[in-house]
């Protein structure tokens, strides 16, 4: 070959491997911005989305509205699921002549323990119950139990501490069947409890 081809071709290959560095390198920087955003800016938007709160419909305070004198159980069935953009997912159970609006968690923690419930559907929830400012009837969900599966998933530990903040003590296997606990069946401490009326 002659030397200017040989030039030539030196040439050609320094400019393809240039190119090809700065597309490599274009990547990296595209894939760290990505990692950035997994791993900073999008858990501070759901931290931001879960500042504490006072609901407007009924007073009730969210995510820390949870009182451990007040826990009980009610067993009943789904109807008016909903699924806002800001605050907890909640739905209503008919439990005999009585109505609770069941507050959950945000959308994203629902998501991510595949729980599924629609219209009609039997559940059993624990929670601590309140009446809210507008007269009706509030149980922040901290055990739910979906009929006839027998799935269930805890939102909050014994405390009340919402699970979705990073449990203080590591929560072990939330999805849980029937009587797979050591505490019993619902896995969590908690009497029949009362309800108390104001603010939470």
């Amino acid at each position: 070959m002659p030397a200017v081809a040989r030039r030539m071709a030196a040439l050609d290959m320094v400019r393809l491997l240039r190119s090809s560095s700065h597309i490599f390198l274009g990547r990296k920087a595209v894939l760290a911005a990505l990692l950035f955003l997994a791993l900073w800016v999008v858990p501070l938007l759901a931290q931001a989305e879960e500042n504490e709160q006072v609901l407007p419909e009924c007073g009730i305070h969210y995510p820390g509205g949870f009182d451990r004198n007040t826990v009980g159980q009610v067993e009943g069935e789904v109807h008016g699921y909903l699924q806002p953009k800001r605050g907890p997912v909640r739905f209503q159970v008919v439990s005999g002549r009585k109505t609770y609006t069941v507050l959950v968690s945000p959308a994203w923690y629902w998501k991510a323990q595949e729980a599924k419930v629609s219209e009609g559907t039997k559940i059993w929830v624990q929670g601590s119950k309140s009446l809210g400012k507008d007269g009706n009837l509030y149980i922040i969900a901290q055990e739910i139990r979906i009929f006839p599966s027998g799935q269930s998933t805890v939102f909050r530990s014994e405390e009340g501490f919402p699970l979705w903040k990073g449990s203080r003590r590591k929560a072990i296997d939330t999805h849980r069947g029937f009587g797979s606990s050591e505490r019993g069946a619902s896995g969590i401490k908690g009497g029949t409890g009362g309800m108390r009326r104001g603010r939470h």
